[in-house]
């Protein structure tokens, strides 16, 4: 979509909701915060110096930008507009800041029935059922995409139309407060979906549609109250004109207190979203694929500073052989207001059959949400 387009698209939807009001005399507007809208932001910034198979560099970048716009309609509907800004690092305007929409949705919520609380419907560019669960757990995507995404398995958005509610209530409100307030249902929760398939960023190239789909649990929520056990699949087609198959399963185990969060993650299937993960352009046969990935987080000093690790492998069965991944991070993070970080992080990939191949970044990176 067009910059300036987005731009004026983005600032008439401002006008009609009365949070940019036109004066008399020219040049002058007025903000002003009409009842039931939301406004905030969020931006990833970074420097880093990178080795990549002796190539190096180091910049200053902005890595991601988020500015949510949030309206509640009446008691069951409301609308959001997130746009994505990044750096083009490939295109015809190549160091030009592009935007771009990452949702754009109508949100109805609908009472509580059977064993789903607060359940409600997402229907236009939506979430999709799995990343932003995880980004509520492992809170470092300041570092960098998370395991699949970084993989070219999933997207967080897509066009469709998605549904999520929790699971046999809420949890309690001190669990809300000093651990974890998203997703937080005492009994789990769950989202599924019918999406294009394609992505946030990316136009429908066929006429299939993926379902997807996540099932979390709480197995133990008065024993363990922050172990939770997940499955997530997909299953469709990639986004190219030929079709190959994309299809996979994952299991993901987390636990969530004050002081420490652990994750693991094991994941098995057959190509990608985007429809690139083929072994040829003759066959278009989907790539098997198969990985699995560790996080923690230690919290230190009343949270004030965090210690992160992660490790990522993930192999790909190609006919000419296996390709592997395999991704190792570690860091420390300064939490100096509430959602702010700083993030000293060291990231190192390599591949396996191919020790020409690696990647190496030292990095300082802040993250900012307000």
């Amino acid at each position: 979509m067009p910059k300036a387009f987005l731009t004026g698209f983005i600032c008439l939807i401002l006008m009609e909701t009365g949070v940019v009001t036109a004066q008399t005399n020219p040049g002058e507007i007025m903000l002003q915060r009409p009842a039931n809208l939301g406004i905030d932001m969020q931006w990833f910034l970074s420097y880093l110096r990178a080795e990549e198979s002796q190539k190096c560099k180091n910049e200053f970048t902005l890595k991601r930008g988020y500015v949510n716009i949030k309206k509640r309609i009446n008691d069951s509907f409301s609308g959001r507009i997130t746009t994505d800004i990044t750096v083009d690092k490939e295109g015809d305007g190549e160091g030009d800041v592009e935007v771009r929409l990452k949702y754009l949705y109508l949100k109805y919520e609908i009472p509580n029935f059977a064993v789903f609380y607060k359940p409600y419907f997402e229907f236009g560019l939506v979430h999709c059922p799995w990343l932003d669960f995880e980004q509520h757990i492992n809170l470092y995507r300041v570092q960098g995409t998370l395991f699949l995404e970084r993989n070219n398995v999933v997207s967080s958005g897509d066009y469709g139309v998605v549904f999520l509610g929790l699971l046999g209530g809420a949890m309690d409100p001190e669990y809300r407060k000093k651990i974890n307030d998203s997703y937080a249902g005492k009994w789990g929760s769950v989202a599924f979906g019918i999406f294009n398939g394609g992505g946030y960023h990316a136009l429908e190239k066929n006429n299939n549609k993926v379902f997807q789909s996540r099932v979390t649990l709480r197995p133990l929520v008065n024993v363990i109250p922050g172990l939770q056990l997940t499955y997530h699949n997909a299953l469709g087609k990639g986004n190219i004109a030929q079709a190959p198959n994309w299809r996979y399963h994952s299991g993901y185990a987390s636990y969530e207190s004050r002081h420490l969060i652990l994750t693991a993650e094991y994941y098995t299937g057959k190509g990608n979203y985007k429809g690139s993960a083929i072994q040829d352009t003759l066959s278009f046969n989907a790539v098997p694929q198969k990985g699995y990935s560790f996080f923690g987080e230690w919290k230190l000093f009343d949270s004030r500073v965090s210690i992160i690790g992660r490790y990522d492998c993930f192999t790909q069965s190609y006919n000419s052989g296996e390709v592997t991944a395999r991704r190792a991070i570690t860091g420390i993070a300064f939490h100096f207001i509430r959602h702010c970080k700083w993030l000293v992080d060291y990231d190192y990939l390599d591949y396996a059959n191919h020790p020409g191949k690696y990647s190496r970044i030292l990095e300082m990176a802040i993250e900012l949400q307000y």
